[in-house]
């Protein structure tokens, strides 16, 4: 897979598909920019050899055909002008690929960015349609994929668009090359004692995942909403807590697999339970085997997070992926955080999945203190699970 630097760019117009899918509050306005910041070395990188550059990304999931303005990039654009420092130099192009945004495109001087709107307001993006594609491509002489967070897509900007350019035009951008090597590197080849902390709601999301890992890792930590499912397979009450029954089968068959293969596998011994999933429910702690027949399972309690700070203390690589609870609420965001405070001082190298693990490790205050927080949460699963993604296979056809 060739990188941006070995391509020859010097004044060309170059198409960058970027990951601006960026959190946001109540008010619209962005709450955590990490994924525009990953961007900008790639951008500046352009800049500096007199390019002309088009910015594309996705924004969640509008309906396609119809504008709405909570998903525009204005908001994105903004945040761009003030962190490029080139404010007159950054036009929001009004729609994908209308007969304006071409002009504005074949119009572009060098160092001027034109940011496109929101590619699925066009239905060809996420249909992977080609004459889509052929309409994005002929803006450009070079393609650059910097989306790792959306590298898992076969969406026309990521996948088929990468074949209309030769291999002297087509590369990858510095945050995309930065992520495939990380997590490659350390999968292969990881200072161990190795440590998985995988939570998040479901086990069927990660069910490949922690079959790959068992065969790579040390140890394995379960949290989030997927214990429920490891704690009734080894017969416990769980209450109303979420469950997949149908992957009790499976859930056992890992728990044998590692105990077989010397991975030490290690669930919550207590955990937050409330009567009914309410922000503002009455909460308490109980040990894994004392949850009430009424009652749900919401966070990790105390004695888990100690317990899995002992199993992370000896450890040399860490990789997070999944929340331990309901971390978007504050009365089950403790074990969350602990969990990312108790990460972040170790001497390990730790590796934070992208989407809802980074955003944890954010409103704890430890990104800075990790050694690498991945850009994408679907994405740097699939890189775990062994899986081709179709960003990275176009870009090394």
């Amino acid at each position: 897979m060739k990188t941006i630097k070995d391509l020859d760019i010097t004044g060309k117009t170059v198409f960058i598909r970027c990951d601006f899918n960026v959190p946001k509050d109540e008010d619209g306005n962005i709450s955590d920019d990490r994924r525009i910041r990953g961007a900008l070395a790639t951008i500046r990188y352009c800049l500096d050899r007199e390019c002309k550059v088009i910015l594309a990304s996705h924004f969640a999931r509008p309906e396609a055909g119809v504008y709405d303005e909570k998903h525009s990039l204005k908001t994105v654009v903004t945040r761009l002008k003030t962190l490029l420092k080139i404010a007159d130099k950054i036009t929001l192009a009004e729609d994908v690929v209308g007969d304006d945004t071409k002009e504005q495109a074949a119009a572009l001087k060098a160092g001027e960015v034109l940011v496109l709107e929101n590619l699925r307001y066009h239905a060809g993006e996420t249909k992977n349609d080609a004459l889509f594609a052929q309409e994005l491509a002929s803006m450009a002489d070079i393609y650059i994929n910097d989306a790792f967070g959306a590298c898992h897509r076969a969406h026309a900007s990521i996948d088929a668009m990468a074949y209309l350019f030769d291999t002297d035009h087509r590369a990858a951008g510095f945050l995309l090359a930065k992520e495939v090597k990380f997590f490659e590197k350390t999968l292969e080849n990881p200072m161990r004692p190795f440590v998985a902390v995988i939570g998040g709601s479901k086990v069927s999301g990660k069910l490949e995942a922690l079959r790959q890992l068992i065969d790579k890792v040390d140890k394995v930590i379960i949290g989030g909403g997927m214990a429920f499912t490891f704690l009734k397979a080894q017969g416990y009450e769980i209450g109303t807590s979420l469950v997949e029954d149908d992957l009790l089968d499976e859930a056992r068959t890992i728990m044998i697999k590692a105990r077989k293969k010397g991975v030490k596998f290690y669930l919550p011994v207590d955990v937050v339970v409330t009567p009914e999933f309410s922000e503002h429910g009455i909460a308490k702690y109980l040990p894994s085997q004392e949850i009430p027949v009424d009652w749900m399972g919401l966070d990790i309690g105390p004695a888990s997070s100690r317990l899995f700070r002992e199993v992370l203390n000896d450890a040399q690589t860490i990789i997070w992926n999944g929340p331990m609870g309901v971390y978007e609420w504050d009365k089950f965001s403790k074990g969350s955080l602990k969990m990312s405070h108790d990460i972040a001082d170790t001497h390990a190298t730790t590796i934070v999945g992208g989407g809802d693990t980074a955003d944890v490790a954010q409103k704890a205050g430890d990104v800075d203190e990790m050694t690498f927080v991945s850009t994408g949460g679907g994405a740097s699963l699939n890189l775990i699970e062994g899986k081709a993604l179709p960003g990275i296979e176009a870009l090394k056809a």
